[in-house]
């Protein structure tokens, strides 16, 4: 459930990478768990999206309209998750590259952020700006957390 972000893709989004970063394998069944439903839900065009009538109607949650952050969402729990090479990523990958307007930045003409469910929506409007950006980051120079261990051991 998502609380600034709708909803279960932005949840999943956050949550995955935060329990990779506390030490969580990506073999843990709550990752493989979350990482399936995550590439269950894509949509055919290769992106991610999420209406906002998920926090009422069951039937649309992690579906909706792809959209640039939710995507990246999905993009940052994929690849916290070892899915890199994985085809859900490489589509993922895509869109946002396709969809990117000419001066670097997207368009996003749907509510992505929530301040109360079904209350109130909101448009930050640098959430699809910031968060594809980030996705596009750890997919080419990798995760933050990827060599921790190692890093740890002063390797």
């Amino acid at each position: 459930f998502g609380r600034w972000g709708v909803n279960y893709v932005y949840g999943t989004g956050s949550v995955v990478p935060a329990l990779v970063a506390a030490g969580l394998p990506p073999t843990h069944p709550a990752i493989r768990r979350a990482v399936g439903w995550l590439e269950s839900v894509q949509n055919d065009d290769g992106g991610w999206g999420e209406d906002l009538r998920s926090y009422r109607e069951e039937k649309w949650i992690g579906h909706g309209a792809s959209t640039p952050s939710q995507t990246a969402w999905a993009l940052l729990a994929l690849l916290a998750a070892g899915r890199r090479d994985s085809g859900a990523v490489q589509r993922g990958v895509s869109w946002l590259g396709e969809t990117q307007r000419p001066d670097g930045s997207w368009d996003e003409p749907y509510f992505t952020g929530t301040g109360f469910p079904w209350d109130f929506s909101i448009n930050y409007h640098l959430y699809r700006q910031v968060f594809p950006l980030t996705a596009l980051g750890r997919y080419v120079y990798g995760e933050p957390f990827a060599d921790r261990t190692a890093t740890r051991k002063g390797a």
